[in-house]
């Protein structure tokens, strides 16, 4: 459903109202992300692989390719659909995951653990059943947990690739090693979270089987790929990230949503979305609290680097 269609949802103010703030809703949840005071390394420290990937420009690619790919399972998207809200306050829900993932990313342990808590009482309320299917979902389950972490570490490796800063094969498995701590706070065992690439790669696929498209899913993607009330500037990098998230994306989940053959990454063309992409994070950087946090955060890898 293209974006203009969502009128139905709501009046044209409320749509307007809803997409502007992105920039500064996310800023807000990332700088009070970064912790300011003094505590232990967290999961994952200075020196990780995972610190490194967060500075990468290709970041709002992997997002949204992300999202692309765990909106195909029906029961995950059943879940977000029925609780989440999110046609009231997309933009809200998007700062929130922000918001987790810095925590997790860069807080203390303690802090990270909290954050994973509250996720998790959260999903303890969220179940019921999918009008699609009609089978029965708890957001809780392991395996929906497992589903939406393996979409976000695959999106991370693909859009670094692609339009950001490629790892070397030996950092790529280290990266989804490091993850299973992520996967684990949320709530999915331990020996059930892949552990390098190659059991990345054969986890996503063995969930292929039982992944569509349900107008929830078709409906919540076609407004983040096309959000209203964006002033002409912001609309124009946000088509280039769209455009570099549906190349990422697999052909097979394309031809599940319908859309069509993105033009190829040319070089040119990839050049083009990686200057977009750096308006798009000097926006970011411009934004309250947000240089000061990333400037804790170089100072803690060349800390990291030193020891």
């Amino acid at each position: 459903m293209p974006a203009k269609e969502l009128v139905s949802l709501t009046d044209t103010a409320d749509l307007y109202a809803i997409a502007t703030g992105l920039i500064e809703r996310s800023a807000a949840a990332y700088a009070s992300g970064v912790p300011g005071g003094i505590g232990d390394d967290g999961f994952f420290g200075p020196a990780s692989v995972t610190w490194r990937k967060s500075a990468d420009l290709a970041s709002p690619v992997a997002g949204l390719r992300s999202l692309l790919m765990q909106a195909l399972h029906p029961l995950a998207m059943a879940g977000v659909d029925q609780y989440s809200g999110w046609r009231r306050d997309p933009v809200g829900r998007l700062a929130a995951t922000t918001a987790y993932l810095t925590t997790v990313t860069f807080g203390d342990r303690a802090a990270a653990r909290q954050a994973a808590a509250r996720v998790r009482r959260i999903h303890d309320h969220v179940r019921g059943t999918d009008a699609v299917t009609g089978r029965p979902y708890a957001a809780g389950d392991p395996a929906l947990l497992l589903w939406v972490h393996g979409a976000l570490v695959d999106s991370v490796l693909a859009a670094g690739s692609m339009v950001g800063t490629a790892l070397s094969a030996a950092d790529g498995n280290r990266y989804v090693a490091e993850m299973v701590t992520a996967a684990e706070l949320t709530g999915v065992p331990r020996h059930l979270a892949p552990s390098n690439i190659p059991e990345l790669d054969l986890y996503l696929a063995s969930v292929r089987p039982i992944l569509r498209c349900t107008p929830a899913a078709a409906e919540s993607m076609a407004y983040l790929l096309d959000p209203p009330g964006m002033d002409d500037d912001t609309a124009e990098i946000w088509q280039d990230v769209r455009d570099a998230a549906l190349a990422v994306l697999p052909r097979w989940a394309r031809q599940m949503y319908g859309y069509g053959a993105p033009p190829p990454l040319t070089p040119g063309r990839q050049t083009e979305i990686r200057q977009s992409l750096g308006v798009l994070d000097a926006m970011f950087l411009g934004q309250p609290g947000v240089l000061e946090a990333r400037q804790r955060i170089t100072l803690g890898m060349r800390g990291g680097r030193r020891t």
